[in-house]
């Protein structure tokens, strides 16, 4: 008899949680669904009703691919097949179909569950709507879009104010004929294309996509373009021959001392590989390559990020044999190589047809 008595107390201690459970999870503020491992819905409480719009009646035994949206058709299977893995997806931000066919943000996360003996028995889905959460950080990207433009635009304008206060300080000189003169004029107006260099990338993020990256090609075009408006004088005769690849974004910290690096070489070529005016081109390369994976110390495999290589030549005169790149005594490869060490990179001269420069960086 005690045992009997025994059983039925702790068949009613049993109930009464399974009681305690179902308040909570009816009462909770995050819609709670229960699917078979088919996707068939078997338990829905009040907030799912209130987030979905179906009523438990409505909906149990049908199938929860009745809220997946056209564009993320088969999400659901895909997550169902990760869970029957054991695999537990947390906060998972994604789209759902209500019944009045409008579209809801929502993160869910989805568990499997377990019987007594470990054996998969269905899948939990707890999901709340973050429709407001979602909007709300959609009007903190534009306003944070809107700020950094306002930013870059500020630097480009203050940028060019100073290549300004540097070409009215250089009409000083302009008008004196002098060798010393021409050499002061001369630093006037590399001063001026490296302060350029910088304003042209704050001018492309500002008028760009809105974002912190920089589409380097454009850029590039647009720099060396420039170069040539100002090298260009008279009857000198260089072309140009571009071949980069499209759609490489950079950071700023990448872009900064890139965009200076082909400052210095274009203007390099464009004052030196051709005296007397004679013809000539100069050609300009930009591409990736492939990600590069090495085995760290512990023995495991990483990935290094791409590579990039900038080669920049001309079919000039050469620069002098007695050069040593490493040890320049000439401003604007001493520039080059401080460059090159910020972006981690290598650069390599050859002399072969004229001068070449190669420049081998990553970049994440």
């Amino acid at each position: 008899m005690r045992g009997i008595v025994q059983d039925i107390t702790e068949r009613k201690k049993a109930e009464e949680k399974i009681r305690i459970l179902a308040d909570a999870a009816e009462s909770s503020n995050d819609a709670i669904v229960t699917e078979s491992l088919d996707g068939n819905i078997t338990s829905w409480n009040k907030t799912a009703e209130h987030i979905y719009g179906y009523s438990a009646e409505e909906i149990l035994g049908k199938n929860v691919s009745i809220f997946e949206p056209e564009s993320v058709k088969g999400e659901i299977k895909k997550i169902i097949e990760q869970v029957k893995q054991g695999e537990k997806v947390q906060h998972y931000r994604t789209l759902r179909l209500k019944k009045d066919g409008t579209i809801t943000n929502v993160s869910i996360t989805y568990s499997p569950v377990f019987d007594a003996s470990r054996k998969l028995m269905a899948i939990s889905a707890i999901g709340r709507d973050i429709t407001e959460q979602v909007n709300a950080e959609k009007l903190l990207a534009k306003a944070e879009e809107a700020r950094k433009k306002e930013i870059h635009h500020r630097i480009k304008n203050n940028l060019q104010v100073i290549s300004s206060l540097l070409d009215l300080q250089a009409e000083k000189f302009r008008s004196r004929g002098s060798a010393e003169e021409f050499e002061v004029l001369d630093a006037f107006r590399e001063s001026q294309d490296r302060v350029m260099s910088i304003a042209f990338i704050h001018k492309e993020l500002h008028e760009g996509r809105g974002t912190d990256k920089l589409n380097f090609s454009p850029y590039l075009k647009r720099l060396v373009e420039n170069l040539f408006q100002t090298y260009k004088l008279g009857s000198l005769d260089t072309s140009l021959n571009l071949d980069v690849e499209e759609n490489i974004f950079f950071d700023m910290d990448i872009a900064v001392p890139l965009g200076m690096i082909v400052n210095e070489l274009v203007s390099n070529s464009l004052k030196y590989a051709f005296p007397d005016k004679r013809a000539g081109e100069i050609q300009i390369k930009l591409f990736s390559e492939e990600a590069i994976s090495e085995v760290d110390t512990r023995g495991e495999l990483f990935e290094m990020g791409k590579r990039y290589t900038l080669i920049i030549s001309d079919n000039g005169i050469g620069i002098p044999k007695e050069t040593n790149l490493e040890n320049t005594e000439t401003l604007g490869l001493q520039l080059v190589n401080i460059l090159v060490e910020q972006l981690d990179g290598q650069v390599e001269l050859k002399r072969d047809n004229g001068a070449e420069f190669v420049i081998s960086f990553g970049a994440e």
